[in-house]
């Protein structure tokens, strides 16, 4: 499928510059990340701060992956949504609100990822379009309460309808904005955001947890 060769390249991008980076790691403070040395995730439903519905949703399904690669063991999505919703939270705004002592309680992981999505979606331009992913995360430790971690990624896809004089070039580019919305072109360039952020290896990124080869414990 198109979005998956997609997602692909973007990811490989990402992880990419992220090879390139782990040199530089050091600028970032990881003092209480090393301290906390937390094995085991849970990922929060996203925040959402932009106007598209299925921001949230898009995200969390492929925040995962970079962490489990990155060696953590992560909660199952489908575990943590279920739960959350016979207790009557549906809505990420009343979860975030869980003190991390209860989300300690309740799923037994060492620290979670509260993440807000702030970009997402196509936009429409004279000349083509771009398609926009961003967010933020924090990886908050649950059996103190304090932030671990902190970071943010972005990805964008920009196509440019070249040729067939101005007209040509603004019904391309609605065509393609209208393509875009309909086949929600933004879940592979969210994937590739996911990577860039959760990533280990980069600068400032997180660090290898105890499940990689490359988990440094000291």
């Amino acid at each position: 499928m198109t979005w998956m060769k997609s997602l692909a390249l973007l990811a490989a991008a990402a992880l990419l510059a992220g090879c390139a980076n782990q040199g530089t790691q050091s600028a970032y403070d990881y003092s209480a990340l090393r301290e906390s040395r937390p094995a085991s995730i849970l990922v929060l439903p996203p925040l959402n701060e932009t106007p598209e519905v299925i921001a949230p949703a898009a995200m969390l399904a492929q925040m995962t992956g970079p962490l489990a690669e990155s060696g953590y063991y992560v909660i199952p999505v489908g575990v943590m949504a279920e739960t959350f919703r016979q207790n009557g939270l549906d809505q990420a705004a009343d979860i975030h609100q869980v003190s991390p002592a209860r989300l300690r309680e309740i799923f037994g992981a060492d620290a979670a990822l509260y993440t807000t999505v702030e970009e997402y979606g196509a936009s429409y331009r004279v000349v083509g379009s771009v398609v926009a992913v961003r967010a933020r995360s924090q990886l908050v430790d649950l059996r103190t309460g304090k932030v671990l971690w902190s970071g943010a990624g972005a990805a964008v896809k920009q196509s440019n309808n070249n040729g067939g004089g101005l007209i040509g070039l603004l019904i391309s580019a609605a065509i393609e904005q209208i393509a875009n919305s309909l086949s929600d072109a933004a879940f592979p360039v969210a994937g590739a955001a996911s990577y860039q952020m959760l990533a280990a290896g980069r600068n400032g990124g997180l660090l290898f947890g105890p499940r990689s080869p490359h988990y440094q414990p000291e």
